[in-house]
């Protein structure tokens, strides 16, 4: 068995994210080790437990660990106040005490609720990351961000909770349906972007391949994106400084998940129409070059990132909702929007947007996707 390795070192804490196929089967092992836990509390979907749930309760379980295992809805709902109470009574009635484990079995939902249920349960318990999608993978599983969507916003409440360790079985990808493995290839590319030419040369070279799922070029695609990500949180874990890169294309993106309703488009859909729509606002703004936006365009083009499922006709989608959606993000500051805008592959900054530039903006991009 083939595993990648990538140490994940931040604010003192040391762990590791293993990729590769068939870590699943093992990730009992891989879990008492890391915990030596006597029980885990494993959280996961409806859907990835009709695939996963029986082998990775049952690994747990030849680890010698008592499962308390707790299937939530699929979807971005399920990121709610009212399904992590749910939980953290389930925790508490199955008596989970500080020194077990919470296991997160799914994509990037299942991630960010059992994350922030493992941080605020007794103030906090182990957990680990066990990712079954290539947006998880690339992304919400390393680094520490954990958290509930509110109504005013998404991730709105959360805690700062590194995992204890992150598994990252490639065989559990070749269940994530077409959209969803889209949405994941979207922030491979914003990874790409904003770490520099190297890695944005690469993936144009291999945009066939990541949409065919191609087993090497994803594993590297997803070792680069973790590599990264672990070189940024290991310098800003609080996303006080360099860590506002990662919300390259976000703006809109969670504007329009806010907008229209969470879950009715992809997460990497929405971001990839933010990053097209950023990189046209950092033209005027920051300064960029329309090359980069061009290119930009046909990367994504090329991985197939059309704005599937996105409706920019519907009334969410009215620029006037999604500037009032902006100002409610976590990067604005005192009513004004800023953004992560990006001049040239590996070269970006965290500027404030004026409302009227931004309405333009917005407004441009409507008329856009409504004449296509």
């Amino acid at each position: 068995m083939s595993v990648r390795r990538v140490a994940v070192d931040v604010a003192g804490v040391s762990y590791e994210v293993l990729i590769g196929p068939g870590l699943l089967a093992e990730a009992g092992r891989f879990v008492k080790e890391a915990s030596g836990a006597a029980a885990a509390g494993l959280i996961t979907d409806e859907v990835v437990a009709n695939h996963y749930g029986i082998s990775a309760d049952a690994s747990l379980a030849r680890a010698g660990m008592r499962v308390v295992s707790r299937t939530v809805p699929a979807g971005e709902p399920s990121k709610s106040w009212t399904v992590a109470g749910l939980v953290l009574e389930e925790l508490a009635a199955a008596r989970l005490d500080r020194a077990d484990v919470v296991v997160a079995l799914g994509g990037g939902v299942v991630g960010d609720l059992a994350g922030f249920c493992a941080g605020v349960y007794l103030r906090g318990i182990s957990f680990v990351q066990a990712p079954t999608t290539l947006l998880a993978m690339v992304d919400s599983s390393v680094g520490g961000k954990t958290g509930v969507d509110l109504a005013a916003g998404k991730n709105l409440a959360g805690v700062f909770k590194q995992p204890l360790l992150v598994i990252a079985d490639t065989d559990t990808l070749a269940t994530v349906p077409e959209v969803e493995w889209r949405s994941g290839l979207a922030e491979v590319a914003k990874t790409a972007v904003l770490s520099g030419e190297e890695f944005v040369a690469w993936m144009e070279t291999r945009a066939d391949a990541l949409t065919a799922r191609e087993t090497e070029a994803v594993s590297e695609a997803i070792e680069r994106c973790v590599r990264f990500k672990a070189g940024v949180v290991a310098r800003d874990e609080r996303e006080e400084g360099p860590r506002e890169c990662l919300n390259y294309g976000h703006t809109l993106g969670h504007a329009l998940e806010r907008t229209l309703g969470y879950g009715s488009v992809p997460h990497g859909i929405a971001v990839a129409e933010g990053m097209r729509f950023a990189a046209r606002v950092a033209i005027e703004v920051g300064e960029a070059d329309a090359a980069f936006a061009k290119r930009q365009d046909r990367l994504l083009d090329a991985l197939g990132l059309d704005a599937l499922g996105l409706d920019a006709a519907a009334p969410g989608a009215r620029p006037a909702l999604l500037l009032d959606a902006m100002k409610g993000d976590k990067k604005a500051r005192s009513g004004t929007v800023r953004m992560v805008l990006v001049t040239a592959p590996g070269q970006w900054s965290c500027r404030p947007v004026a409302d009227a530039t931004m309405l333009a903006h917005l407004e441009a991009w409507a008329k856009t996707k409504q004449g296509e």
